[in-house]
C-alpha cells in the first residue's frame, strides 16, 4: 500500500516514514499543505496520515479540500487534544484520529482498520481460496504452507489480492513498490512478479499484455 504522510517535523516523519516503510507500506512524506494536496489529486494512494499544525496551511484546510472530491481515508495525527478539536476534525471527513504522543503499534492497527473499511472488509485477513493474508502479522499462506516473501512481493501480492480479477497497470504498480525520489529499473515489477510466480505457481498472477498484471480468482 502507498501512504501520503503529511508531517512537518523532521524526526517525527523520518520515524513514521521508517516505520511504515519497515511495514511493507510505500511512503511519500510531505511537510506542507499544498503540496500534500497536489499529490493526492495526481497520484494514487491507499490512505493519508495528516498532521494538523502544517507551517503554510492549517491540516484542517488539506482535508476539507480533499474531502470535496476524494474518498481517500485519512488519519489525523495531531497534538491538538481538545475535545471539540477531535469532533470538528472527524465531522469535516477524517477517518480516524490519533493524538501525539502516540503508540507506533497503535497507529498501524488505526491505518489498517481505515484502508480495510475503505474496502468494505472488516476482517485484518485476507483471504481467496487458497491464499491467505494476515495484513498485521504480514504472514501470507498458500494452500496450507506458509510463504515466506519480501516486503515488496509482500506489497505487490497483498495489491492484487485486494483487486481480484482486475488488471493493475505496470505504472500503477511501480508506484505502489517505488516512492517518489526512488530509482526504478524497467523492468523491476517483471522481476517480482517472477519471483511470486516461483513461490505461487504460474497461473496465479496473469499477464494482461501492453497493460499489467491481474490476480485470477480462478486459481486460488
Amino acid at each position: 500500500m502507498r501512504i501520503l504522510l503529511v508531517e512537518d517535523d523532521p524526526l517525527l516523519g523520518d520515524g513514521i516514514k521508517t516505520a511504515l516503510t519497515r511495514e511493507a507500506y510505500t511512503v511519500d512524506w510531505f511537510t506542507e499543505g499544498h503540496h500534500a494536496i497536489e499529490a493526492a489529486q495526481n497520484e494514487a494512494f491507499s490512505a493519508m496520515i495528516l498532521d494538523l499544525g502544517l507551517p503554510d496551511m492549517d491540516g484542517m484546510a488539506v482535508l476539507q479540500h480533499l474531502r470535496q472530491a476524494s474518498g481517500l481515508p485519512i488519519l489525523i495525527l495531531t497534538a491538538r487534544d481538545a475535545v471539540e478539536e477531535r469532533i470538528r476534525g472527524l465531522d469535516a471527513g477524517a477517518d480516524d484520529y490519533v493524538l501525539k504522543p502516540f503508540n507506533l503499534q497503535e497507529l498501524l492497527a488505526r491505518l489498517r482498520v481505515i484502508t480495510r473499511r475503505a474496502e468494505g472488509r472488516a476482517s485484518r485477513t485476507l483471504t481467496l481460496g487458497a491464499l491467505s493474508i494476515d495484513e498485521a502479522s504480514h504472514s501470507v499462506s498458500w494452500q496450507g504452507r506458509d510463504i515466506a516473501l519480501g516486503r515488496r512481493e509482500y506489497a505487490l501480492l497483498l495489491e492484487l489480492a485486494r483487486h481480484p480479477d482486475k488488471v493493475l497497470s505496470r505504472p500503477r504498480l511501480e508506484s505502489l513498490l517505488y516512492g517518489w525520489g526512488e530509482e526504478v529499473a524497467s523492468n523491476a515489477v517483471e522481476v517480482h512478479v517472477h519471483h511470486l510466480r516461483k513461490k505461487f505457481g504460474k497461473s496465479l498472477i496473469m499477464t494482461v499484455r501492453g497493460i499489467g498484471y491481474r490476480l485470477d480468482r480462478r486459481a486460488v
